[in-house]
């Protein structure tokens, strides 16, 4: 590590994409050094073997499954799935009941068989002939030139693991505050329904989030989202709830703190009076994509009901990556050229694997130790402890401080972003699993920020026509078709719940105990949406 290049350091940004594993990203890429899926790597599902191949397909025909369960499977095999869930049993809460329900043993065979029957969130099942599409990699300096510029011009980690074996909500709470809370599972109607409504207006941590161990040394912080969708070839409408933004689920984080990606390059090139540059006051900075189609739309042939997350920024499986590439290449190029950039270090990392194959194992962790609450029980599915980590996930690090075409083997989890942070910064951890965490200094080798940094990265590139989604034609009974129980939709809905009872609070208006009345009355993708309209129109009238 250059000490040197530590202390010159100002600004740490953190744009955190959706839903890949590192072998379906990187596995392929031909990048010399890394750790890759051998070429015999494979699966079996119902007598049929499906080895690891690239050019992966552009986008998939259905949501691989990735809940808590649906990783265990993937992980540990079908078989070794069935014997966990007999012997612990969703009814048992108790913890200490549970206590010998350890994580089976990992061997990667159960990606195929979970691909081929997961309805996690009522997207369908695979046709047979697209099952092994869980297997590919991408060829990704062809299919995706803008990552693959990035990790050979800076570093790429290729034992970046996503925080625990899950779902995004979880994973995405991991970094924001080195826990979330005993939670492993996606949000879900039901008797927590108002979890981040009625526990003190927002997901809770014990010891606070990063924002707030932030504000409590008085050191700023920015918050952006692609909320107008600009990045995609084919962007999903407003109402369709890609803007809402998941971290505004948190405690003291309002939608309104959030501000569109838009204004990015004007405030990070405003300078002061004296010509310094206004941004350095801003140490940390989280850039969250546009989610796409979280509410109604169509499924390819009329197959399942759930939301495909199409035409937003996240990379979502059932989305291209063309609109993702777009929101890399740009919050990399307006970095480049600021101010700020000899000051800079970003981080672009994955929430999660999305039911992806991953050829690496998932290695032991330090479990948070922060106070699961009696409510966060409800969100533990089979009493899992936070003592492994999840699936490996793509990272690409990047500042000018950085050697060109680093390849690192140093084990990180999203707990390392906050490490990394808090160290800089000299404050200390929130919980037991960031104060464990390595942190990204040692990347920053050069004695003097490099002048060779490429200013501007190739365009993204389009899908052959007939190799992408369909959009399909709405099906008559649209205002019918009900919302899925659990998944990303039903988190936003809860987001746009909490925003409504905190404007209401502000403003003097309804008690929260009707808007939670009327809240319930959502059952359908059009209720869902007609519920995205009101609350964004109480925003844009802020």
């Amino acid at each position: 590590m250059s000490d040197a290049a530590k202390a010159a350091i100002t600004n740490i940004f953190v744009l955190m994409l959706e839903n890949h594993s590192f072998d379906n990203m990187l596995g392929r890429s031909g990048i010399p050094g890394l750790r890759v899926a051998p070429t015999d790597a494979s699966n079996s599902y119902d007598g049929q073997t499906y080895k690891v191949k690239s050019p992966a397909p552009w986008c998939m025909t259905t949501d691989p499954g990735h809940e808590y369960l649906d990783a265990l499977q993937q992980l540990c095999g079908a078989d070794a799935f069935g014997r966990f869930v007999k012997k612990c049993r969703k009814e048992a809460r108790d913890f200490i009941e549970c206590a010998g329900c350890s994580y089976p043993p990992v061997d990667n065979s159960g990606f195929a068989s979970s691909y081929a029957t997961s309805v996690s969130e009522d997207t369908g099942t695979p046709q047979p002939g697209d099952i092994g599409d869980i297997m590919a990699c991408f060829d990704t300096p062809v299919q995706l030139p803008v990552l693959f510029t990035l990790a050979t011009e800076f570093a790429v980690c290729d034992a970046w693991h996503s925080a625990l074996p899950g779902p995004t909500w979880p994973n995405r709470f991991f970094v924001h505050g080195a826990s979330s809370s005993g939670m492993n599972i996606s949000p879900s109607f039901g008797d927590e329904a108002e979890w981040e409504a009625w526990r003190g207006l927002g997901f809770e941590y014990a010891n606070g989030s990063i924002y707030d161990a932030l504000d409590a040394r008085q050191h700023q912080w920015k918050l952006y989202q692609d909320k107008d969708n600009g990045f995609s070839d084919r962007p999903s409408h407003w109402d369709q709830g890609g803007w809402i933004s998941q971290v505004a689920a948190i405690k003291n984080i309002g939608l309104e703190r959030i501000d569109n990606l838009t204004k990015f390059a004007d405030d990070i090139n405003a300078r002061d009076h004296d010509g310094k540059p206004s941004y350095i006051r801003y140490p940390y900075t989280f850039i969250e994509p546009n989610f796409g189609a979280s509410f109604f739309s169509p499924q390819p042939g009329g197959d399942g009901k759930g939301p495909r997350y199409t035409g937003g920024s996240s990379q979502h499986p059932e989305d291209n990556c063309y609109g993702g590439e777009g929101l890399i290449k740009y919050v990399y190029e307006t970095i480049r050229n600021s101010p700020v950039w000899e000051t800079s270090l970003l981080i672009i990392v994955y929430d999660e694997h999305g039911g992806f194959y991953d050829s690496a194992g998932i290695p032991e962790a330090a479990e948070p130790g922060d106070h699961i609450h009696a409510k966060d029980r409800k969100l533990n599915e089979y009493c899992f402890d936070f003592s492994v980590l999840g699936v490996r996930v793509p990272a690409v690090i990047v500042s000018p401080w950085i050697a060109k075409g680093h390849v690192d083997h140093t084990r990180y989890d999203h707990s390392s972003v906050i490490a990394t942070l808090t160290r800089k910064l000299g404050m200390g951890p929130l919980t037991k699993r960031d104060t464990a965490a390595a942190d990204l200094w040692p990347l920053l080798t050069e004695s003097a920020p490099r002048s060779d940094c490429p200013t501007t990265l190739p365009d993204p590139v389009l899908p052959p026509q007939g190799s992408d989604y369909e959009t399909g034609a709405a099906p008559d009974n649209r205002h019918e078709q009900p919302l899925p129980r659990s998944g990303n939709a039903v988190g936003f809905l809860h987001v746009l719940l909490k925003t409504e009872i905190e404007l209401a609070q502000k403003c003097g208006g309804r008690a929260a105990e009707d808007i939670i009345a009327d809240f319930r009355k959502i059952e359908t993708h059009a209720d869902a949406s007609a519920y995205v309209g009101k609350v964004k129109a109480m925003l844009d009238a802020l």
